[in-house]
């Protein structure tokens, strides 16, 4: 497993999320090939991103292609599609990083928290996946609205994974983009965020926030 991460696969990187996350990565500094189920589609958000910010250091790939390339992966991708596209990038993860922002959100009660049989999806990506790739959830709860926009982001992200090392790393590119990111467990804890999403969704609708995260309290004892 790569210990230093210079480029960064975002399948889903034509959605809201994606293309923020892609945004904010490039401009720290790390390569971002934008993976999507064509390659016409892949490189058209490449291109729109580009278009808005000439600066950004983003490509257009499909989806095998992009993870094949790149050091670590990140999929931004519907719950309904989450294991059909796994099944197609799953020659490309072997002995990477996989971050799981996939919420299982069922349209059109999306407000409601319906977690899967797995307990989560992030556990379900690791099933399938097996052990070769080290599954980390983390970004459930940032709003896509934040990583778009060029204002500090006042959200955490809870990163939860099997593996310390892994988790470490997630870390480390969640505070590159300025959010704090926090050590929350196993992957078997990525139902707290997951479920949390659809909480957030309803305090939005509810009292007209763009956008609520959340934020861990207390001193951090170094």
């Amino acid at each position: 497993m790569s210990e230093k991460v210079e480029s960064i696969a975002i399948l889903g990187g034509t959605g809201d999320l994606g293309s923020g996350l892609a945004r904010q990565w490039s401009r720290a500094g790390y390569k971002i090939l934008i993976g999507s189920r064509t390659l016409e589609k892949g490189e058209a958000a490449a291109k729109a991103l580009l278009k808005e910010f000439p600066d950004l250091n983003v490509t257009g790939h499909e989806n095998l292609d992009a993870c094949t390339s790149a050091d670590l992966v990140v999929l931004t991708v519907p719950f309904a599609h989450q294991i059909s596209t796994l099944e197609s990038i799953r020659a490309g993860l072997a002995g990477k990083i996989l971050i799981d922002v996939t919420v299982p959100l069922m349209p059109p009660k999306v407000g409601t928290v319906q977690l899967p049989e797995t307990g989560s999806a992030a556990v379900q990506a690791q099933n399938y996946l097996g052990d070769e790739v080290q599954v980390v959830s983390a970004f459930q709860n940032v709003g896509a609205v934040h990583l778009q926009g060029d204002h500090g982001i006042h959200c955490d992200v809870l990163v939860t994974g099997n593996k310390r090392a892994a988790r470490d790393q997630v870390i480390e590119l969640v505070e590159a983009v300025g959010l704090k990111g926090w050590h929350a467990g196993p992957l078997a804890n990525a139902a707290a965020a997951e479920a949390l999403t659809s909480v957030l969704i309803t305090i939005n609708r509810h009292h007209g926030i763009d956008g609520s995260g959340i934020v861990i309290t207390g001193e951090e004892k170094k």
